[in-house]
C-alpha cells in the first residue's frame, strides 16, 4: 500500500460549508477492519478510525470554501480540495486512488473507483478523514450561526434549513450557486 494515496471528499452536495477532501497513505500494518464507507459507519466508529489514522498514517486535509464552490463550480472546487490535500502529504504518492469517476487531472497518476470509499481501504480512510473534519467544522459553524442548526444537518437540505433559505435568510458560508438560494437571490434581482 506504500506510495498509494486514497482521496475522497465530503460536503460536495451540501448547501453550506466547504468541500473537505482527505488524502491518506496507509502503512502496511494498519488495521483495515476499522475502515469502511464513512457514511455507513456510526459517528463513534468514524471517530475511532479517525484517531487511528491520525496516529498511524500519512494524512492531510484540503478545503474549498463555499465562495470557491460558487466561483469555480463544484467539480473544479472538489478537484482543488483534493489536490490541496495531496500536496500536504509528507510523502509524494506514486498513484492516487480517487473515489468517483470525475476524471480529475493531477500531476500524479490516478485511478478512479466508483463507490471506492466502500471497497478500497485507503479511500475509506480518506473518506473518514474528510467526513469527520467537515462534521467538526459544521458543528463549530452551528455555534457561530445557531439559527441554521448546522450541527444537526451539516449544511444539507433539512426542512428547517430549506425554509430559511426560501426566506432569503443565509450566511457567508452558504453556496449562492445552489438552489434554493440561487433562485431566491435571482428572483429578488428581477423584481
Amino acid at each position: 500500500m506504500l506510495n498509494l494515496a486514497g482521496l475522497d471528499e465530503a460536503g460536495r452536495g451540501a448547501l453550506a460549508g466547504p468541500i473537505v477532501a482527505g488524502a491518506v497513505i496507509l502503512p502496511e500494518n494498519f488495521p483495515l477492519e476499522i475502515l469502511g464507507d464513512s457514511k455507513k459507519l456510526t459517528d463513534i466508529q468514524r471517530r475511532k478510525a479517525f484517531v487511528q489514522i491520525q496516529e498511524k498514517c500519512d494524512w492531510a486535509i484540503g478545503f474549498s470554501s463555499a465562495e470557491e464552490v460558487d466561483r469555480l463550480g463544484v467539480k473544479k472546487a472538489t478537484r482543488e480540495a483534493m489536490w490541496r490535500a495531496t500536496r500536504k502529504l509528507k510523502s509524494r504518492p506514486k498513484t492516487l486512488l480517487v473515489d468517483g469517476n470525475d476524471h480529475f487531472q493531477f500531476d500524479i497518476p490516478r485511478e478512479e473507483y466508483i463507490k471506492g470509499d466502500d471497497r478500497i481501504p485507503v479511500i475509506s480512510a480518506a473518506s473518514i478523514m474528510a467526513k469527520v473534519t467537515r462534521d467538526d467544522y459544521m458543528i463549530e459553524l452551528g455555534k457561530k450561526y445557531p439559527q441554521f442548526g448546522f450541527e444537526n444537518h451539516m449544511g444539507y437540505g433539512a426542512e428547517s434549513h430549506m425554509k430559511l433559505l426560501a426566506k432569503e435568510v443565509y450566511c457567508p458560508e452558504h453556496r449562492k450557486s445552489y438552489d434554493p438560494l440561487r433562485t431566491v437571490l435571482t428572483q429578488g434581482k428581477l423584481f
